[in-house]
Protein backbone atom coordinates (compact mmCIF):
# COMPACT_ATOMS: atom_id res chain seq x y z
CA UNK A 1 0.00 0.00 0.00
CA UNK A 2 1.20 3.36 -0.75
CA UNK A 3 0.28 7.34 -0.18
CA UNK A 4 -0.05 9.28 -3.13
CA UNK A 5 -0.92 12.91 -2.97
CA UNK A 6 -3.00 13.84 -6.59
CA UNK A 7 -3.12 17.07 -7.81
CA UNK A 8 -6.01 18.09 -10.22
CA UNK A 9 -6.32 21.49 -12.04
CA UNK A 10 -8.71 23.81 -12.46
CA UNK A 11 -9.72 22.69 -16.47
CA UNK A 12 -9.26 18.96 -14.20
CA UNK A 13 -12.09 19.82 -12.30
CA UNK A 14 -14.02 22.27 -14.29
CA UNK A 15 -17.58 20.58 -14.74
CA UNK A 16 -19.34 18.14 -12.67
CA UNK A 17 -19.04 15.32 -15.20
CA UNK A 18 -15.59 16.21 -15.39
CA UNK A 19 -15.36 15.80 -11.43
CA UNK A 20 -17.10 12.91 -11.25
CA UNK A 21 -14.22 11.06 -13.80
CA UNK A 22 -11.66 12.59 -11.18
CA UNK A 23 -13.66 10.58 -8.38
CA UNK A 24 -13.30 7.52 -10.44
CA UNK A 25 -9.76 7.77 -10.76
CA UNK A 26 -8.97 8.47 -7.30
CA UNK A 27 -11.40 5.41 -6.81
CA UNK A 28 -9.23 3.27 -9.13
CA UNK A 29 -6.73 3.92 -6.35
CA UNK A 30 -8.23 3.11 -3.52
CA UNK A 31 -9.37 -0.49 -4.87
CA UNK A 32 -5.47 -1.11 -5.57
CA UNK A 33 -5.42 -0.44 -1.68
CA UNK A 34 -3.78 2.76 -1.94
CA UNK A 35 -4.26 5.96 0.76
CA UNK A 36 -4.99 8.68 -1.40
CA UNK A 37 -4.74 12.91 -0.31
CA UNK A 38 -5.96 14.84 -3.63
CA UNK A 39 -5.18 18.51 -3.95
CA UNK A 40 -7.68 20.46 -6.06
CA UNK A 41 -7.61 23.90 -8.46
CA UNK A 42 -10.64 26.10 -8.30
CA UNK A 43 -13.01 24.76 -11.10
CA UNK A 44 -11.91 25.90 -15.09
CA UNK A 45 -11.95 30.01 -15.09
CA UNK A 46 -13.62 30.48 -11.82
CA UNK A 47 -10.61 31.94 -10.34
CA UNK A 48 -10.46 35.12 -13.16
CA UNK A 49 -14.73 35.37 -12.94
CA UNK A 50 -14.41 36.11 -9.23
CA UNK A 51 -11.26 38.61 -10.23
CA UNK A 52 -13.38 39.95 -12.93
CA UNK A 53 -16.44 40.83 -10.07
CA UNK A 54 -14.06 42.54 -7.91
CA UNK A 55 -12.44 44.71 -10.22
CA UNK A 56 -16.14 45.46 -11.50
CA UNK A 57 -16.82 47.01 -8.04
CA UNK A 58 -13.01 48.60 -7.06
CA UNK A 59 -10.19 48.71 -10.15
CA UNK A 60 -7.51 47.52 -7.95
CA UNK A 61 -9.33 45.88 -4.75
CA UNK A 62 -6.76 45.44 -1.65
CA UNK A 63 -4.84 42.45 -1.29
CA UNK A 64 -6.56 41.01 1.67
CA UNK A 65 -9.85 40.96 0.72
CA UNK A 66 -8.66 39.25 -2.66
CA UNK A 67 -7.68 36.81 -1.11
CA UNK A 68 -10.49 36.00 1.13
CA UNK A 69 -12.35 36.02 -2.25
CA UNK A 70 -10.32 33.93 -4.39
CA UNK A 71 -10.28 30.81 -2.00
CA UNK A 72 -13.86 30.41 -2.11
CA UNK A 73 -13.00 28.76 -5.87
CA UNK A 74 -11.15 26.22 -4.06
CA UNK A 75 -13.70 25.08 -1.67
CA UNK A 76 -16.11 25.15 -3.83
CA UNK A 77 -14.00 22.31 -5.81
CA UNK A 78 -13.04 20.01 -2.63
CA UNK A 79 -16.81 20.01 -1.27
CA UNK A 80 -17.79 18.57 -4.85
CA UNK A 81 -15.19 16.39 -4.93
CA UNK A 82 -15.81 15.00 -1.77
CA UNK A 83 -19.42 14.67 -2.13
CA UNK A 84 -19.14 12.67 -5.44
CA UNK A 85 -16.73 10.36 -3.69
CA UNK A 86 -19.83 9.92 -0.97
CA UNK A 87 -21.94 9.60 -3.61
CA UNK A 88 -20.10 6.45 -4.69
CA UNK A 89 -19.40 4.80 -0.95
CA UNK A 90 -16.06 6.08 -0.22
CA UNK A 91 -15.83 8.04 2.87
CA UNK A 92 -13.78 11.39 2.33
CA UNK A 93 -13.58 14.45 3.82
CA UNK A 94 -12.83 18.34 2.21
CA UNK A 95 -10.39 20.24 4.48
CA UNK A 96 -9.39 24.33 3.36
CA UNK A 97 -6.01 24.80 3.58
CA UNK A 98 -5.91 25.75 7.26
CA UNK A 99 -8.14 23.08 8.55
CA UNK A 100 -5.67 20.73 6.50
CA UNK A 101 -2.86 22.49 9.18
CA UNK A 102 -0.89 25.07 6.21
CA UNK A 103 0.70 28.01 7.75
CA UNK A 104 2.15 30.69 5.47
CA UNK A 105 4.31 33.71 5.51
CA UNK A 106 2.23 36.41 6.22
CA UNK A 107 1.88 38.20 2.78
CA UNK A 108 -1.25 38.31 0.69
CA UNK A 109 -1.14 37.14 -2.78
CA UNK A 110 1.79 35.17 -3.19
CA UNK A 111 2.53 33.73 -0.05
CA UNK A 112 5.05 30.97 0.79
CA UNK A 113 4.09 27.70 2.84
CA UNK A 114 6.15 28.04 5.81
CA UNK A 115 5.22 25.11 7.86
CA UNK A 116 2.63 21.86 7.73
CA UNK A 117 1.05 20.39 10.90
CA UNK A 118 -0.33 17.23 9.49
CA UNK A 119 -1.84 15.43 12.14
CA UNK A 120 -5.45 16.35 10.94
CA UNK A 121 -4.61 14.93 7.61
CA UNK A 122 -2.72 11.50 8.97
CA UNK A 123 -5.91 10.67 11.35
CA UNK A 124 -8.35 11.35 8.42
CA UNK A 125 -6.14 8.83 6.38
CA UNK A 126 -5.48 6.14 9.27
CA UNK A 127 -9.72 6.38 9.05
CA UNK A 128 -9.30 5.02 5.57
CA UNK A 129 -10.64 8.47 4.23
CA UNK A 130 -9.62 10.19 0.91
CA UNK A 131 -8.59 13.49 2.04
CA UNK A 132 -9.44 16.43 -0.36
CA UNK A 133 -7.46 19.70 0.07
CA UNK A 134 -7.78 23.28 -1.17
CA UNK A 135 -4.63 24.15 -2.87
CA UNK A 136 -3.46 27.23 -3.70
CA UNK A 137 -4.28 28.75 0.06
CA UNK A 138 -3.32 28.96 3.82
CA UNK A 139 -3.15 30.34 7.43
CA UNK A 140 -1.07 33.29 8.21
CA UNK A 141 0.70 33.36 11.93
CA UNK A 142 -1.37 35.88 12.19
CA UNK A 143 -4.44 34.62 11.59
CA UNK A 144 -5.32 35.51 8.16
CA UNK A 145 -6.54 34.03 4.99
CA UNK A 146 -3.62 33.89 2.45
CA UNK A 147 -3.32 32.93 -1.33
CA UNK A 148 0.17 31.49 -3.04
CA UNK A 149 -0.11 32.90 -6.45
CA UNK A 150 -1.12 31.45 -9.82
CA UNK A 151 0.01 27.97 -9.84
CA UNK A 152 -0.14 27.62 -6.05
CA UNK A 153 -2.37 24.33 -5.93
CA UNK A 154 1.05 22.46 -7.48
CA UNK A 155 3.52 23.90 -4.41
CA UNK A 156 0.57 23.09 -2.43
CA UNK A 157 0.44 19.31 -3.43
CA UNK A 158 4.58 18.35 -3.31
CA UNK A 159 5.07 20.21 -0.12
CA UNK A 160 2.13 18.24 1.09
CA UNK A 161 3.47 14.68 -0.25
CA UNK A 162 6.81 16.02 1.62
CA UNK A 163 5.51 16.25 4.71
CA UNK A 164 3.24 13.36 4.90
CA UNK A 165 6.31 11.60 3.38
CA UNK A 166 4.29 10.63 0.14
CA UNK A 167 5.66 7.45 -2.22
CA UNK A 168 4.86 9.65 -5.26
CA UNK A 169 3.23 13.38 -6.11
CA UNK A 170 1.01 12.90 -9.09
CA UNK A 171 -0.14 16.22 -10.93
CA UNK A 172 -2.80 15.59 -13.45
CA UNK A 173 -3.17 18.52 -16.15
CA UNK A 174 -5.02 19.15 -19.26
CA UNK A 175 -1.70 17.44 -21.19
CA UNK A 176 -0.05 14.35 -21.07
CA UNK A 177 3.39 15.22 -19.41
CA UNK A 178 6.51 17.81 -20.18
CA UNK A 179 6.82 18.87 -23.72
CA UNK A 180 10.12 19.50 -25.59
CA UNK A 181 8.08 22.85 -26.15
CA UNK A 182 4.49 24.06 -26.41
CA UNK A 183 2.23 21.52 -28.90
CA UNK A 184 0.12 24.43 -29.22
CA UNK A 185 2.90 26.29 -30.84
CA UNK A 186 5.07 23.33 -32.57
CA UNK A 187 2.90 20.57 -33.84
CA UNK A 188 6.22 17.96 -33.59
CA UNK A 189 6.99 18.53 -29.97
CA UNK A 190 7.59 15.32 -28.18
CA UNK A 191 6.63 14.26 -24.70
CA UNK A 192 9.61 13.38 -22.42
CA UNK A 193 9.85 10.72 -20.12
CA UNK A 194 11.55 11.85 -18.05
CA UNK A 195 13.29 15.43 -16.89
CA UNK A 196 15.80 16.62 -14.31
CA UNK A 197 14.43 18.62 -11.45
CA UNK A 198 16.52 21.04 -12.42
CA UNK A 199 15.81 21.38 -16.37
CA UNK A 200 12.26 20.96 -15.14
CA UNK A 201 12.71 24.16 -12.77
CA UNK A 202 14.41 26.11 -15.24
CA UNK A 203 11.60 25.44 -17.70
CA UNK A 204 9.08 26.32 -15.32
CA UNK A 205 10.49 29.80 -14.67
CA UNK A 206 10.81 30.46 -18.68
CA UNK A 207 7.18 30.14 -19.12
CA UNK A 208 6.24 26.40 -19.28
CA UNK A 209 3.23 26.40 -17.83
CA UNK A 210 2.69 22.65 -16.63
CA UNK A 211 4.30 23.24 -13.32
CA UNK A 212 4.41 26.05 -10.95
CA UNK A 213 8.22 26.45 -10.15
CA UNK A 214 8.11 26.57 -6.42
CA UNK A 215 6.23 23.23 -6.47
CA UNK A 216 9.94 21.79 -8.34
CA UNK A 217 12.07 23.64 -6.00
CA UNK A 218 10.09 22.15 -3.42
CA UNK A 219 10.53 19.04 -5.23
CA UNK A 220 14.05 19.04 -5.26
CA UNK A 221 14.63 20.33 -1.95
CA UNK A 222 12.45 16.84 -0.01
CA UNK A 223 13.06 14.71 -3.03
CA UNK A 224 9.52 14.24 -3.68
CA UNK A 225 8.90 11.61 -6.28
CA UNK A 226 7.20 13.89 -9.39
CA UNK A 227 4.77 12.69 -12.56
CA UNK A 228 3.02 14.54 -14.73
CA UNK A 229 0.11 13.05 -16.34
CA UNK A 230 -2.96 13.70 -17.88
CA UNK A 231 -6.54 13.80 -16.11
CA UNK A 232 -8.36 12.84 -19.34
CA UNK A 233 -6.78 9.79 -20.17
CA UNK A 234 -4.23 6.56 -18.69
CA UNK A 235 -1.20 7.35 -20.54
CA UNK A 236 1.71 7.49 -18.80
CA UNK A 237 2.96 10.50 -17.97
CA UNK A 238 6.57 12.56 -16.99
CA UNK A 239 9.18 11.86 -14.44
CA UNK A 240 10.29 14.77 -12.83
CA UNK A 241 13.40 13.32 -10.92
CA UNK A 242 17.41 13.81 -10.11
CA UNK A 243 19.76 13.79 -13.80
CA UNK A 244 21.98 11.51 -11.78
CA UNK A 245 18.95 8.51 -11.79
CA UNK A 246 18.93 9.69 -15.67
CA UNK A 247 20.12 8.18 -19.19
CA UNK A 248 19.71 10.80 -21.99
CA UNK A 249 22.28 11.84 -24.03
CA UNK A 250 20.32 14.86 -25.18
CA UNK A 251 22.11 18.57 -25.16
CA UNK A 252 19.10 20.64 -25.28
CA UNK A 253 15.27 19.47 -23.27
CA UNK A 254 13.22 21.71 -24.66
CA UNK A 255 12.33 25.22 -25.86
CA UNK A 256 10.12 27.36 -23.69
CA UNK A 257 8.86 30.88 -23.71
CA UNK A 258 7.61 33.38 -22.03
CA UNK A 259 5.36 36.22 -23.70
CA UNK A 260 4.47 38.19 -21.19
CA UNK A 261 7.76 39.87 -20.70
CA UNK A 262 8.02 44.06 -20.61
CA UNK A 263 11.29 45.88 -20.47
CA UNK A 264 12.32 48.93 -18.72
CA UNK A 265 15.22 51.26 -19.05
CA UNK A 266 16.23 53.74 -16.20
CA UNK A 267 18.61 56.30 -18.10
CA UNK A 268 20.99 58.41 -16.35
CA UNK A 269 21.40 57.09 -12.50
CA UNK A 270 23.96 58.50 -10.56
CA UNK A 271 27.67 55.79 -11.41
CA UNK A 272 27.29 55.35 -7.76
CA UNK A 273 28.35 52.44 -5.62
CA UNK A 274 24.67 51.28 -4.00
CA UNK A 275 22.92 52.59 -7.53
CA UNK A 276 21.69 48.47 -8.22
CA UNK A 277 21.18 48.06 -4.68
CA UNK A 278 19.21 51.20 -4.14
CA UNK A 279 16.88 50.80 -7.35
CA UNK A 280 16.22 46.88 -6.91
CA UNK A 281 15.75 46.99 -3.90
CA UNK A 282 12.86 49.78 -4.59
CA UNK A 283 11.20 47.08 -6.54
CA UNK A 284 11.75 44.27 -4.59
CA UNK A 285 9.99 45.89 -1.56
CA UNK A 286 6.92 46.43 -3.97
CA UNK A 287 7.08 42.86 -4.71
CA UNK A 288 8.28 43.38 -7.99
CA UNK A 289 10.10 40.36 -9.79
CA UNK A 290 12.92 41.16 -12.02
CA UNK A 291 14.35 39.03 -14.88
CA UNK A 292 16.88 40.15 -16.80
CA UNK A 293 19.84 42.93 -15.89
CA UNK A 294 22.15 45.09 -18.37
CA UNK A 295 23.92 47.73 -17.16
CA UNK A 296 25.38 50.31 -19.82
CA UNK A 297 27.78 53.36 -19.27
CA UNK A 298 27.05 56.21 -21.41
CA UNK A 299 29.65 58.46 -19.83
CA UNK A 300 31.15 59.30 -16.53
CA UNK A 301 29.10 59.87 -14.26
CA UNK A 302 26.00 58.10 -14.92
CA UNK A 303 24.25 54.80 -16.37
CA UNK A 304 21.70 52.91 -17.89
CA UNK A 305 20.22 50.32 -16.49
CA UNK A 306 17.84 48.00 -18.43
CA UNK A 307 15.73 45.12 -17.10
CA UNK A 308 13.05 42.94 -17.82
CA UNK A 309 9.64 42.19 -15.36
CA UNK A 310 6.75 40.84 -16.22
CA UNK A 311 3.99 42.39 -18.10
CA UNK A 312 1.33 42.41 -15.25
CA UNK A 313 3.96 44.26 -12.87
CA UNK A 314 4.92 46.71 -15.77
CA UNK A 315 2.53 49.45 -14.12
CA UNK A 316 3.67 48.63 -10.38
CA UNK A 317 7.44 49.10 -11.47
CA UNK A 318 6.61 51.99 -13.15
CA UNK A 319 4.71 53.66 -9.87
CA UNK A 320 7.87 52.23 -7.99
CA UNK A 321 10.03 54.00 -9.92
CA UNK A 322 8.07 57.60 -9.97
CA UNK A 323 7.48 57.27 -6.24
CA UNK A 324 11.29 56.98 -5.66
CA UNK A 325 12.61 59.17 -8.10
CA UNK A 326 14.41 61.25 -6.20
CA UNK A 327 15.56 59.11 -3.87
CA UNK A 328 17.48 57.22 -7.23
CA UNK A 329 18.07 60.45 -9.25
CA UNK A 330 17.77 59.24 -12.81
CA UNK A 331 16.84 61.38 -15.33
CA UNK A 332 14.08 59.60 -17.17
CA UNK A 333 12.38 55.60 -17.50
CA UNK A 334 11.62 54.71 -20.38
CA UNK A 335 9.82 50.74 -21.63
CA UNK A 336 8.98 48.60 -23.78
CA UNK A 337 5.93 46.17 -24.33
CA UNK A 338 4.74 43.26 -26.92
CA UNK A 339 8.15 41.30 -25.99
CA UNK A 340 8.74 37.32 -25.28
CA UNK A 341 11.53 35.56 -23.35
CA UNK A 342 12.79 32.47 -25.25
CA UNK A 343 14.95 30.09 -23.98
CA UNK A 344 16.64 26.39 -24.63
CA UNK A 345 17.32 24.44 -21.75
CA UNK A 346 19.33 21.24 -21.18
CA UNK A 347 21.51 19.39 -18.67
CA UNK A 348 23.75 18.81 -21.37
CA UNK A 349 24.71 22.13 -22.21
CA UNK A 350 27.40 21.85 -19.40
CA UNK A 351 29.38 20.40 -21.16
CA UNK A 352 28.86 21.09 -24.69
CA UNK A 353 30.41 24.23 -25.80
CA UNK A 354 28.77 26.25 -28.67
CA UNK A 355 25.46 25.85 -27.89
CA UNK A 356 24.20 29.60 -27.51
CA UNK A 357 26.30 30.68 -30.39
CA UNK A 358 24.16 27.82 -32.46
CA UNK A 359 20.97 29.46 -31.09
CA UNK A 360 21.73 32.73 -31.66
CA UNK A 361 23.21 31.87 -35.12
CA UNK A 362 20.06 30.47 -35.81
CA UNK A 363 17.97 33.71 -34.80
CA UNK A 364 20.08 35.84 -37.02
CA UNK A 365 19.24 33.30 -40.26
CA UNK A 366 15.75 33.69 -39.32
CA UNK A 367 15.74 37.80 -39.34
CA UNK A 368 14.91 37.66 -35.59
CA UNK A 369 16.57 40.22 -33.86
CA UNK A 370 17.92 39.86 -30.15
CA UNK A 371 16.87 42.69 -27.51
CA UNK A 372 18.36 40.89 -24.81
CA UNK A 373 20.07 37.94 -23.57
CA UNK A 374 20.57 35.97 -20.16
CA UNK A 375 22.53 32.69 -19.81
CA UNK A 376 22.99 29.81 -16.70
CA UNK A 377 25.11 26.49 -16.84
CA UNK A 378 21.61 24.54 -18.81
CA UNK A 379 20.16 27.70 -20.04
CA UNK A 380 20.20 30.67 -22.47
CA UNK A 381 17.24 32.98 -22.90
CA UNK A 382 16.73 35.76 -25.78
CA UNK A 383 14.37 38.61 -25.53
CA UNK A 384 12.33 39.00 -29.01
CA UNK A 385 9.52 40.81 -30.75
CA UNK A 386 6.41 38.71 -29.80
CA UNK A 387 5.54 38.57 -33.36
CA UNK A 388 8.50 36.43 -34.38
CA UNK A 389 7.92 34.20 -31.13
CA UNK A 390 5.94 31.20 -33.21
CA UNK A 391 8.57 31.46 -35.67
CA UNK A 392 11.63 31.06 -33.26
CA UNK A 393 10.28 28.35 -30.89
CA UNK A 394 9.91 26.22 -34.13
CA UNK A 395 13.08 27.21 -35.79
CA UNK A 396 14.73 26.29 -32.49
CA UNK A 397 12.89 23.03 -32.16
CA UNK A 398 14.38 22.04 -35.24
CA UNK A 399 17.66 23.12 -35.20
CA UNK A 400 18.40 21.46 -32.04
CA UNK A 401 16.57 18.25 -32.92
CA UNK A 402 13.92 18.43 -30.99
CA UNK A 403 11.09 17.69 -33.54
CA UNK A 404 9.52 13.95 -32.77
CA UNK A 405 11.18 12.13 -36.09
CA UNK A 406 14.52 13.76 -34.91
CA UNK A 407 14.29 12.42 -31.22
CA UNK A 408 13.49 9.35 -32.85
CA UNK A 409 16.10 8.67 -35.13
CA UNK A 410 18.92 10.29 -32.10
CA UNK A 411 17.41 7.54 -30.09
CA UNK A 412 17.61 5.01 -32.59
CA UNK A 413 13.77 4.40 -32.72
CA UNK A 414 12.18 3.59 -35.79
Amino acid sequence: MALIVQKYGGTSVGTIERIQRVAERIISYKKAGHQVVVVVSAMGKSTDVLVDMAKQLMPHPTEREMDMLLTTGEQVSIALLAIALQARGYDAVSLTGWQAGITTEDVHGKARISRIDNERMQRELAEGKVVVVAGFQGLSEAGEITTLGRGGSDTTAVTLAASLQADRCEIFTDVAGVYTADPRVVPAAQKLASISYDEMLELANLGAGVLHPRSVEAAKKYKVRLVVRSSFTDEEGTNVEEAADMETGRVVCGVAHDEDVAKITVVGMPAQVGTLSRLFNALAVNQVNVDIIIQSSYEAKATNISFTVSGSDLNKALDTLEANREELGFEKVEFEQGLTKISIVGAGMINNPGVAAQMFRQLAEEEISIKMVSTSDIKVSCVISAEHTAHAVRALHTIFQLDAKQMAVVHGVS
